[in-house]
């Protein structure tokens, strides 16, 4: 077994105007086998959730995972690090001083993979489309400083912001900005089902069992044009149940490679040398984890009760005996290596400290034992989940303060129940949109966030967020992100925990495996393709 540790510059949120594509889509790997790739994310289509494949409705990684491969956007993020670059765009740019107009001219004879000409009003339809639908998983906010979109002939679009937002790029490369055939997807419906019709890279066909996607194959789009270069003809990704089942398959020869979610154990068996066949690869991560609160909810309506879980809470701990080495305490809701990042849960609590907690609750004049539920996803995050919560049970129940159960539920019905209100508190990851301090804040603390959390902060809503947009250079947006951090640990409506790396194993005739996953945990199934065993 060999381990790879992939070094990538720094994340330092630099947004400047892109006006050069790159790149081609020349086909590397020949081989008629589809690269076969396992996750266990699981894709399901519910009452709740009809169509979890629409650009206009889906709002996880895994999905998100699936629409990069097969629905094209204007910008991308690029498969290491830096601003993102033109896809379907030949060109992209502020055309103000101000950041409030953008402008983008696509590139010439680009084509669905149906055939039919991709058209400056197929943008205009489809981001508008998302808007006017505005679904409940709250995934249009990140359109929502567009004021207008207007076209100039078929090559041509410019968007009219309602104010200034330096991170528009890097929301023109979300697929909630992914351009979609008219033809395929009504205007004010979500498309249910598991199709996708698109311009990207490649074409997309699920094998569905009992509403469920057993496997996806992915086939290069002939018609592909844009900013990456395709290494293979065909990938199949392939759903698993548990890590387990994932890792009994690479070890056959069942698949080639395996993504997230990995169990720790696993992580650490090959991290240690135990497959000569299977490469292990570490490389920076931005994904974190914390809990979330119904702020209106009776049990935890008080910051008190908030601050005093956020006073016990022993995150080191909780690191070291679940994840090891491959996860970080985490003090904001901002990663340490983004800039704008501020420790201030750590300025503001210091270490735990049970006395601390008791008095903020005597002080609020809060009955103790503060009997709760902490909910989590069985499915979603990985195996180590349950653990992760078993220990924050134990910190808070020994702290004689709390009366803490836990409730697990499966992804399927979990997110459902959250965004109605069901749960007073439960644990949430976040992959990033966009590797900007902005993607950590706004989406949790802005109107109509991704959270539906009643939160509601007036100064960060209508003015630190909108004057940290201001800022191309991100450096300069230090301080506005810095207060909204600040008052994040003042009145807790989340609680960072910890943030993670990321790692992806391959059996060892599998090239591309560093690039196969970029900073915000995007799958970049193209960069992947078949060599020689080692």
């Amino acid at each position: 077994m060999n381990r790879k540790t992939l070094v990538l510059p720094a994340v330092a949120g630099l947004l400047t105007p892109v006006l050069a594509a790159c790149g081609g889509s020349d086909s590397g790997s020949k081989s008629g086998d589809a690269i076969v790739v396992g996750t266990t994310d699981q894709f399901t289509a519910t009452k709740d959730a009809p169509a979890p494949l629409d650009p206009a409705y889906a709002y996880d990684v895994g999905t998100w995972n699936i629409l990069r491969q097969s629905v094209q956007t204007l910008m991308a993020q690029p498969k290491g690090e830096g601003a993102p670059v033109p896809d379907a765009a030949e060109s992209c740019s502020f055309t103000d001083s101000g950041s409030e107009r953008y402008a983008c001219k696509l590139r010439e004879d680009l084509k669905f993979a149906s055939g039919d000409p991709v058209t400056a009003q197929d943008v205009k339809y489809s981001i508008e489309r998302a808007l006017r639908i505005n679904a409940d998983s709250g995934v249009s906010a990140l359109l929502n400083t567009i004021d207008t979109v207007e076209t100039q002939g078929d090559r041509e679009v410019v968007f009219h912001l309602k104010t200034a937002d330096a991170t528009f790029p890097y929301k023109l490369s979300t697929p909630v900005a992914g351009i979609v055939n008219p033809k395929d997807y009504q205007k004010d419906k979500l498309r249910d089902g598991f199709e996708i019709d698109g311009s990207g890279p490649y074409t997309f066909q699920a094998d569905v069992k009992n509403d469920a996607i057993v496997s996806a194959t992915f086939t290069k789009n002939p018609s592909y044009q844009g900013s990456v270069k395709v290494n293979n003809d065909k990938v199949e990704l392939r759903a698993f149940g548990d890590a387990d089942a994932m890792s009994a398959a690479i070890d056959k020869g069942d698949i080639d490679v395996m993504t997230r979610t990995m169990s720790p154990a696993q992580i650490q068996k090959l991290d240690g040398g135990g497959d000569d066949k299977v490469d292990l690869v570490d490389m920076p991560g931005l994904e974190i984890r914390y809990l979330a609160f119904n702020t209106d909810a009776s049990s935890v309506k008080s910051k008190a009760v908030r601050q005093a879980m956020a006073q016990v809470i022993n995150r080191g701990e909780l690191v070291s005996k679940v994840y090891g080495t491959q996860a970080e305490p985490l003090y904001s809701l901002v990663p340490a290596t983004v800039t704008g990042h501020s420790n201030s849960f750590f300025n503001k609590y210091g270490n735990p400290s049970v006395a601390k907690a008791k008095d903020a609750l005597a002080k609020a004049a809060i009955t103790t034992p503060v009997k709760l539920t902490l909910h989590y996803t069985t499915d979603h995050y990985g195996s180590a989940t349950k653990q992760e919560f078993e220990i924050l049970q134990k910190q808070l129940n020994d702290s004689g303060l709390f009366d803490v159960s836990i409730e697990g539920h499966p992804w399927a019905t979990f997110r459902p129940a959250e965004r109605k209100g069901q749960y007073d508190v439960y644990g949430m990851g976040w992959f990033p949109d966009f590797p900007d301090a902005d993607n950590f804040l706004a989406p949790f603390l802005d109107k109509n966030n991704f959270l539906g959390s009643p939160y509601n902060n007036s100064s960060i809503q209508r003015s630190l967020i909108p004057q940290s947009r201001r800022e191309a250079d991100r450096l300069g947006a230090s301080k506005s992100l810095t207060e909204i951090q600040d008052i994040v640990a003042e009145d807790v409506p989340v609680l960072p925990l910890w943030q993670g790396k990321q790692y992806i194993a391959a059996r060892d005739d599998i090239t591309g495996v560093a690039y196969a996953l970029n900073s915000s945990s995007t799958l970049q199934l193209w960069e992947l393709g078949r060599g020689v065993s080692g």
